[in-house]
């Protein structure tokens, strides 16, 4: 069978491929008129969603058709007039809220439809008078209920936030006459609650940040932690140890945060704290030297020795050597390799101009037989001498040969250069090794050390100041308290020595602490263990109120509630526990726990 011309074949392949972008073109006319046509259906049966949907799936198939784009604003517009006619029934029915979101979504399918636009600006007006109604009649939640949807729907709405303000306003004074309540009750941890959140509601409506400040401060005092202690008794006739053992001191020395009050006169009947007696017994400074010795190494003199240096450069080197011997072995026999495959191209060449004459004198014989052939022949007969098989070439098989060794010549070629120049750098390292090695010296001067002892002094001051101390409950009896004494030291010490030039030892003077310094040190350490032993039973006390209040959280609202987790919060008010203060903020609607603590 006859192949078919190239032009038919491009023939066939151009209509195949119309035919293709045809098919493809065709789907996607369908797609878009489908959806264009199911729209126009759903439009006329006032199924707006699923009309929309539609229009949608028409402009993915066809992105900025401007046919889809008139009719999906046509159908907005339809079915904004529904939802107004629905809104306008509602608002004439009384029904604000209703309205309200139908108004809202009229305006998002047709914002330029201004009946809705000038509409929902009047159920938005009447919603605020419907408010301030409902603040006139003190229903101060459904007041702020209708202003903040009307904010979500105008946040600039100069009536609606108005409104807001005369609603927090309202509210603050609410709170603030509960507040007044509470503290004439005598529930002050509830009154300290209700300032907080009035101050909340509007700041400087009501004086509620004074009134917290006083009914806080009233709480601290009615929980405060009471240690009940006198001067020091000084015993010892020490006043500058005494001095530090004073009521002051150990003020200073506990937690500010925390009502912990540090008295000097008689605490009030069944009031929580520790009466403190202390008393110095005795301060004892102890001087003392002890002799020792210590050991200055010094250079006596220098020796030659074998340089260390030399015999790593010799090593290097030899290393180096035997490196080269394997590079250059290499190279030789990378060489050789190169020579015998260079005879073998130079005699694959030879064979294949050989060949090529053969082929040629063939090739000429053919013709020339040809040529008379065709002087005998009939006129339109082709003569067999004329047969083109007889210049076909002969040679394939020499030139494959050929072409293979000259490529494996030429890679043998680059491996050679590669080898000779890996060989010339390795002899490059081996000179540098070799002037390297003989430059260095065969010896080097080693220091010789001695040792040079000498004497030291060591001084130390210590001052021990025994402290007595007696801590007890305020409910207990005083005089049935063990007393507890310890020794508080503080030391200091310095070691000093002569100079002696010749082994490079300077002079060390005694530089030792003063004796009044350590005397302070010894009453501040005494100070400060007592401190620590008054917080153990101040954490104690609290932690009794604060699982007291943890009990009650179950009911977090409740007034009896309230005062026991006020108290434990101003308790604990350099870590409060979250467990209390959140279910506390929550029921009561602080949005600012911490203000409950002074953070206003």
């Amino acid at each position: 069978m006859p192949a078919r011309p190239p032009s038919s074949l491009a023939r066939r392949l151009g209509l195949i491929s119309l035919a293709i972008f045809a098919l493809l073109a065709a789907a996607g006319c369908t797609t878009f008129a489908r959806a264009m046509k199911e729209g126009d259906a759903l439009t006329t049966q006032r199924q707006w969603e699923k009309a929309e949907a539609a229009y949608q799936r028409a402009l993915a198939a066809e992105p900025g058709d401007p046919e889809a784009k008139v009719k999906l604003r046509d159908m907005h517009k339809l079915w904004g007039a529904e939802l107004l006619a629905a809104a306008r029934a509602k608002h004439g029915e009384g029904n604000l809220a209703g309205a309200t979101p139908l108004l809202v979504r009229v305006l998002q399918l047709d914002p330029e439809n201004d009946p809705a636009r000038e509409l929902l600006g009047q159920t938005l007006d009447a919603r605020v008078e419907v408010a301030l109604e409902a603040l006139k009649e003190e229903r101060l939640q459904d007041a702020r209920a209708e202003l903040d949807a009307v904010l979500a729907v105008d946040d600039s709405h100069a009536g609606a936030r108005k409104g807001v303000d005369a609603v927090q306003t309202a509210w603050a004074r609410r709170w603030f006459g509960t507040a007044q309540r509470f503290e004439e009750e005598g529930k002050l941890g509830n009154a300290l609650v209700a300032y907080v959140r009035a101050d909340q509601e509007r700041v400087g409506v009501t004086p509620a940040r004074e009134r917290a400040e006083e009914m806080r401060r009233k709480l601290r005092d009615e929980v405060a932690f009471l240690v009940v202690t006198a001067p020091a008794e000084d015993k010892a006739e020490a006043p500058d140890v005494v001095q530090r053992l004073s009521p002051g001191r150990l003020s200073a020395l506990l937690p500010q945060q925390v009502p912990i009050r540090v008295i000097t006169v008689e605490p009030p009947k069944d009031h929580e704290g520790v009466r403190l007696g202390v008393a110095l017994e005795r301060v004892m400074p102890v001087k003392s030297v002890e002799q020792s010795q210590k050991n200055q190494r010094y250079v006596v003199t220098n020796k030659a020795v074998p340089n260390p240096r030399r015999a790593q450069l010799e090593s290097a080197l030899l290393e180096q050597e035997r490196k080269l011997e394997e590079v250059e072995r290499k190279l030789g026999g990378t060489l050789r390799d190169y020579l015998r495959k260079q005879d073998e191209l130079a005699q694959a060449r030879e064979v294949a101009a050989r060949c090529r004459d053969r082929e040629r004198k063939a090739c000429g014989t053919g013709l020339s037989e040809c040529v008379q052939a065709f002087s005998h022949a009939k006129p339109g007969e082709v003569p067999k001498e004329c047969n083109p098989a007889r210049c076909n070439p002969l040679c394939e098989q020499e030139e494959g040969a050929l072409s293979q060794r000259s490529s494996n010549a030429q890679e043998l070629e680059r491996r050679l250069e590669a080898s000779q120049e890996k060989a010339e750098q390795q002899r490059t390292e081996v000179q540098r090794g070799r002037d390297a090695f003989y430059r260095e010296p065969l010896t080097v001067e080693e220091p010789v050390y001695a040792d040079y002892p000498y004497d030291v002094e060591l001084h130390r001051l210590s001052i021990t100041a025994s402290v007595t101390e007696r801590l007890v409950d305020l409910a207990k009896d005083a005089a049935g308290a063990s007393p507890h004494t310890e020794d508080y030291a503080a030391l200091a010490e310095d070691a000093s020595n002569k100079a002696y030039d010749k082994v490079g030892v300077l002079a060390d003077p005694v530089q030792l602490r003063s004796e009044a310094e350590l005397r302070v040190e010894a009453g501040d350490k005494a100070m400060s263990s007592i401190a620590e032993r008054v917080k153990e039973r101040f954490d104690a006390y609290r932690q009794r109120r604060v699982e007291d209040a943890r009990r009650g959280m179950v009911r977090p609202a409740a007034e009896d509630v309230v005062e026991t987790a006020v108290r434990a919060l101003l308790l604990t008010q350099d870590a409060p526990p979250e467990d209390i203060l959140q279910p506390l903020a929550r029921a009561r609607g602080l949005t600012k726990p911490e203000a409950l603590f002074g953070s206003n």
